[in-house]
């Protein structure tokens, strides 16, 4: 059971950081995308170019927890989830705190499943 609710939260950041790409790579300088971020069109052209490279790598952050789900590489998912968190412990430090709750809280909840899950393996073995 707590290997399906770890498997899920993975999945749910890595759809997260699809969206995350989405948003920065396709929706940056877009009335979307400055509501969101609250910038103004002068802001949102300056920074696109950063903004999508941000998104670009959030991308592989989302294509790393994929891979570690389909091959159940235990391993992979820890470290880039731990990724995650780091990126979003930053983010709140340097931009804005919300980002601690969207992008940290659900990745270290995904890594506490992740960990429960590999302890129930080994004490129902």
């Amino acid at each position: 059971m707590v290997k399906h609710i770890s498997s899920i939260l993975t999945g749910l950041v890595a759809v997260s950081h699809f969206g995350f790409l989405v948003l920065e790579m396709f929706f940056w300088d877009h009335p979307v995308g400055r509501r969101i971020f609250a910038m103004t069109p002068e802001m949102s052209a300056q920074s696109a170019t950063l903004a999508a490279n941000q998104g670009l790598y959030n991308g592989f952050l989302a294509v790393g927890l994929l891979w570690a789900l389909w091959a159940d590489r235990r391993e992979v998912k820890l470290f880039i989830l731990g990724c995650v968190v780091a990126a979003g412990v930053f983010g709140a430090m340097t931009v804005k705190l919300s980002i601690l709750f969207i992008q940290a809280m659900p990745a270290l909840l995904a890594i506490a499943a992740v960990i429960m899950a590999t302890r129930e393996r080994a004490e129902s073995a």
